[in-house]
């Protein structure tokens, strides 16, 4: 079954399912597609949720679920489906912004530093000025996932705040499995990808046509989270027990990726099922720009440029407003 399909389904499913009263010693995870998610693949792999529950004395029971694209990921926290939702900082400020002063939902932390790449297949685009009506640019959720809201602040940089979502008509939501089979095969129906490893670095070795045309990074201003995880003001209050195992679990799984990166690419093609190649993957484990780490960094520039041009209503004063006071336990940013 295509990843669209797979991912469709799973989110259907999941928003139909009756939802039962939250109670201590229970958490549901929704995470999507990319190596982004490693610290959840080895807290999955070696149960270390499970682990760090019993340590506070409580048996948690704990339920993964795949979806595709930050709109997915939220509604399915807000329906109640899952606890746990894993998305970019886009979808985390879109969020907060539309639950404020009521579920008020909140960072937990971060699943690490990564530079995002808008790849193209068509050498003619050399920057996002190249691009044209007949382009497709494939991103998890248009105008809603970090990447889409990553190239709305190229974009306004570019053409001026009027015009930061000048893009969004060409964008397409697609899952990056399927943007990079894409941008791969070298077809003309998607000609840009604005992905996450390792998708991204499967298309610059797979087609020697692909190219970076935008770094998040660059657009950034430096390192930054891109993939965080967030949950409801309720969920936490009730559930104070199973959501520091949770985060003392995420602490280890950044220890273990940090000290064992082969150990950490085995563990990813085996929990994910991926196909990429290992070298591949333990070069991006390797590299020195991707950082895995459960504070949150450089997320700032991106909360004051939503709010700028009216993409949030409520403007934040730092970014503690939009992360719970014990996200990573740490100085983040």
């Amino acid at each position: 079954m295509p990843a669209a399909i797979l991912s469709l389904t799973l989110a259907a499913v999941a928003l139909a399912v009756p939802t039962p009263a939250r109670a201590e010693g229970r958490i549901r995870i929704a995470e999507q597609f990319g190596i982004v998610y490693l610290l959840l693949n080895v807290a999955r792999d070696q149960q270390l949720i499970e682990k760090h529950g019993k340590a506070e004395g409580v048996d948690i029971k704990v339920e993964w679920l795949k979806l595709s694209g930050g709109s997915a990921v939220n509604d399915a926290l807000l329906s109640g489906a899952v606890d746990i939702a894993g998305a970019g900082v886009g979808p985390l400020l879109t969020i907060w912004d539309r639950t404020y002063g009521k579920q008020n939902v909140k960072g937990v932390a971060s699943l690490g530093n990564f530079p995002y790449y808008l790849v193209s297949n068509r050498p003619e685009v050399k920057t996002i000025a190249d691009f044209t009506e007949k382009d497709r640019i494939a991103v998890p959720a248009v105008g809603v996932s970090v990447q889409s809201r990553v190239l709305q602040m190229a974009s306004a940089a570019l053409w001026g705040d009027a015009q930061y979502n000048k893009l969004d008509s060409i964008s397409v939501a697609l899952p990056h499995p399927d943007a990079a089979a894409a941008i791969i095969s070298g077809g003309t129906e998607i000609t840009g990808h604005f992905g996450n490893p390792p998708f991204q670095e499967q298309e610059l070795a797979g087609n020697p046509r692909a190219h970076i045309v935008l770094d998040s990074y660059k657009v950034q201003g430096g390192p930054s989270s891109s993939t965080v995880l967030f949950a409801t003001e309720k969920y936490r209050k009730e559930n104070p027990k199973t959501y520091k195992a949770f985060q003392d679990a995420l602490a280890e799984a950044a220890r273990f990726v940090s000290e064992h990166p082969e150990q950490a690419a085995d563990t990813y093609l085996r929990v994910a099922d991926a196909k990429q190649d290992r070298k591949l993957l333990l070069s991006i484990i390797t590299n020195p720009q991707v950082q895995f780490k459960t504070e949150p960094q450089n997320t700032f520039t991106l909360a004051k440029f939503m709010h700028r041009v009216g993409a949030i209503k409520h403007e934040p004063a730092s970014w503690r407003d939009y992360f719970f006071d014990d996200a990573a336990l740490a100085n983040g940013s």
